[in-house]
């Protein structure tokens, strides 16, 4: 695996709109330093939903996006879904919370997927596209940072499946905002989930 494009936005508006969002990615060139906030530089605004620790970095596998150019019968630019890192050879469902990705000295920890909302939609420009999104069952790839890094096009990305009981994203989609019964719960809280998940479940118990 590496590295095949490192995306980065600034605040923009959405038509019709009358807020601004950072869903708009472009690949950029050279080093970009990754901390425990994300890529230095990039846009977030609305960071109830988006950034912070546990959704740092985002992610997208090479073959899924392959997966939606075909779907959607055109190229999907770096950068399209809002990602900040696309990465050669990755299947997004094959992905599960607590592989990790080495690149260089950066070292990256998946923690949840990616739940699609209007805005998303409304960058797609196609009002049905949360739904279409969900039925696709390939969700991006949130990540917190373990160790900061730079990174750039190119560099060889190691992967580290996570040693206990998988949870992909494909699950995590399927089972958002829903009730787990207790051996889902356990295996689930068993894993580095994104922290507002794991409050959410040991509510539950």
């Amino acid at each position: 695996m590496k590295i095949l494009a490192v995306c980065r936005g600034s605040a923009q508006r959405l038509p019709g709109k009358n807020y601004k969002t950072g869903i708009f990615k472009h690949a950029v060139t050279g080093g970009v330093m990754i901390d425990a906030e994300g890529l230095v530089g990039d846009a977030i605004c609305n960071r109830k939903h988006h950034g912070g620790v546990d959704q740092a970095v985002y992610l997208e596998g090479s073959i899924s996006l392959g997966w939606w150019a075909n779907e959607l019968g055109r190229p999907v630019e770096p950068g399209t879904f809002g990602e900040n890192l696309v990465i050669e050879g990755l299947d997004n469902r094959d992905a599960a919370v607590g592989d990790r990705l080495i690149v260089g000295e950066l070292i990256l920890e998946v923690t949840s997927c990616r739940i699609p909302c209007a805005t998303f939609a409304a960058r797609m420009n196609d009002p049905k596209f949360v739904k279409r999104y969900t039925r696709a069952a390939r969700p991006g790839i949130y990540c917190r940072v373990i160790s900061n890094g730079i990174v750039e096009v190119g560099m060889p990305v190691e992967y580290e499946p996570f040693p206990g009981a998988p949870v992909t994203m494909p699950e995590m989609m399927e089972t958002f905002g829903r009730r787990l019964s207790a051996a889902d719960r356990e295996r689930y809280l068993a894993a580095p989930v994104h922290y507002k998940l794991r409050a959410e479940l040991e509510a539950q118990q």
